[in-house]
C-alpha cells in the first residue's frame, strides 16, 4: 500500500475522532418572523379573532413539530455515521498494523532465501544424494511456496479491505456532513415558528391567554365527541400486553414535565422522545421520530388497538400519543405545554401502529 492510501487512512480516523468531539453548530436568536408570517395589527385591517389567532398559533406550532422531527431523524442519522465512522477508523488502524506484520513475514523469508544463496534451505536439501533427504527437501520446498503465497495472498487482501474501508469512511463522512446541515435547517425552522407562535400569543392580553387556552380545550373536546360519537370506542376492549403496561407505566411516570423539542428525557420530552423511551424502558427499542414511527412500525386497524400502542397524527405524521385505554392517550403536546392526557380523538388520527406485535 502506498504513502498516499496510507494517508489517506490517516486523515480518515482523525476526521472520525473529530466527529464525536465536535458539537452540531450553534445558532443565533432568529430573526423575528417576516409580515408574511405575522402581521402586526392595524387600524387600516380589520382585527382578527382570537379563533383566527389560536388557528394560527396551532398551525405554527403544527410546523415547528414537523421540522423537530426532521431534525430528530437528522440527529438520529448523525449518531449512526459517527458511530460507522469510528468502527470503521478502528478498522483502518488494524489493517494498517496487520499490513506492516504481513510485509516484516515476507521481508524475513527474503532474507533467509539471500542468506542461503538465493536458495530455500527445502531446495538444498533437494541437492543431497540421501533419498530421505531428497524428499524432505520436496516437502519443505513446497510448504514454504505455499507459506510464501499465503503471505502474499493475505497481504494483498487486507490491502483491498484498507481501500475498502477508507473509501467507506470518506462515504460515511460526507453522510455525516450531510446530515449536520439538514440538523442545522431543520433548527432554524423550529426556532422560527416557535418564535412566532409565541410573539402572538405575547401580544394577547392576560384574560386573552386565558380565553385563548379555553379555546384549544372547546376544540379538542369538540374533536374527540365526534370521535367518541362515531363509535370507535365500541369494539375497542383489548388489554395491553406485557410490554405495553410497562410502556404505559412509563409514559404515565413523565406527565406533568414539559415539552422541549428534541428533547427524550428524563426532565423533557417531545412527542416522539417520549414514545420512544416509554418503549424503550419497555425492553423495545423503537425509531425515534413519529415519521419514522408511522413507516416503520406494523400498523393495525383502531378497533384493535390496545394499551401501549402509538396513534399517529395529522397527515403528514408529525405528531404521537401512546394510547392508555378509555379512548384517551398520553402525550407531550408543544412547547409551552406539558406532558398530559388527553382524548385519543382530540387531533387529526392518520392511524395506529404497534410496537411490539
Amino acid at each position: 500500500m502506498n504513502r498516499r492510501h496510507v494517508a489517506a487512512a490517516a486523515i480518515t480516523l482523525a476526521c472520525a475522532l473529530t466527529a464525536l468531539t465536535a458539537p452540531v453548530q450553534a445558532f443565533a436568536a432568529p430573526a423575528p418572523p417576516s409580515p408574511s408570517v405575522t402581521q402586526p395589527r392595524s387600524e387600516s385591517k380589520k382585527p382578527k379573532s382570537l379563533e383566527e389567532v389560536r388557528q394560527e398559533i396551532d398551525a405554527l406550532y403544527r410546523k415547528a413539530g414537523a421540522a423537530t422531527d426532521a431534525y430528530n431523524l437528522a440527529e438520529e442519522r448523525t449518531k449512526k455515521q459517527s458511530g460507522e465512522i469510528v468502527r470503521l477508523a478502528k478498522a483502518i488502524v488494524e489493517g494498517q498494523s496487520k499490513i506492516a506484520e504481513l510485509k516484516n513475514q515476507a521481508g524475513a523469508q527474503a532474507r533467509e532465501q539471500y542468506r542461503t544463496g538465493g536458495l530455500p534451505p527445502g531446495a538444498q536439501l533437494m541437492l543431497s544424494d540421501d533419498p530421505q533427504l531428497f524428499l524432505d527437501g520436496v516437502s519443505r520446498v513446497r510448504e514454504g511456496q505455499q507459506a510464501a503465497q499465503g503471505v502474499l495472498g493475505e497481504l494483498t487482501r487486507t490491502q483491498q479491505d484498507l481501500e475498502t474501508y477508507t473509501q467507506d469512511a470518506s462515504a460515511n463522512w460526507k453522510k455525516l456532513e450531510a446530515n449536520r446541515l439538514k440538523q442545522a435547517e431543520a433548527k432554524k425552522k423550529i426556532n422560527a415558528q416557535i418564535a412566532a407562535a409565541k410573539k402572538l400569543e405575547s401580544q394577547l392580553e392576560k384574560e386573552e391567554r386565558a380565553r385563548l387556552l379555553k379555546l384549544e380545550q372547546e376544540a379538542e373536546y369538540k374533536l374527540q365527541t365526534a370521535w367518541l360519537g362515531s363509535g370507535a370506542l365500541k369494539d375497542i376492549n383489548r388489554k395491553a400486553s406485557a410490554s405495553g403496561k410497562k410502556a404505559v407505566a412509563f409514559a404515565t411516570a413523565q406527565i406533568g414535565k414539559p415539552y422541549v423539542w428534541g428533547a427524550e428525557g428524563p426532565g423533557s420530552y417531545d412527542c416522539s422522545g417520549l414514545t420512544s423511551q416509554a418503549w424503550a424502558a419497555a425492553g423495545q427499542p423503537i425509531p425515534r421520530t413519529s415519521q419514522e414511527q408511522w413507516r416503520l412500525l406494523p400498523r393495525i386497524a383502531i378497533k384493535d388497538m390496545r394499551p401501549g400502542d402509538l396513534i399517529i397524527y395529522h397527515g403528514d405524521a408529525s405528531h404521537v400519543g401512546m394510547y392508555i385505554g378509555d379512548g384517551a392517550i398520553i402525550h407531550a403536546p408543544r412547547p409551552g405545554r406539558n406532558v398530559t392526557v388527553a382524548g385519543a380523538g382530540s387531533m387529526q388520527i392518520l392511524g395506529v401502529v404497534r410496537p411490539d406485535k
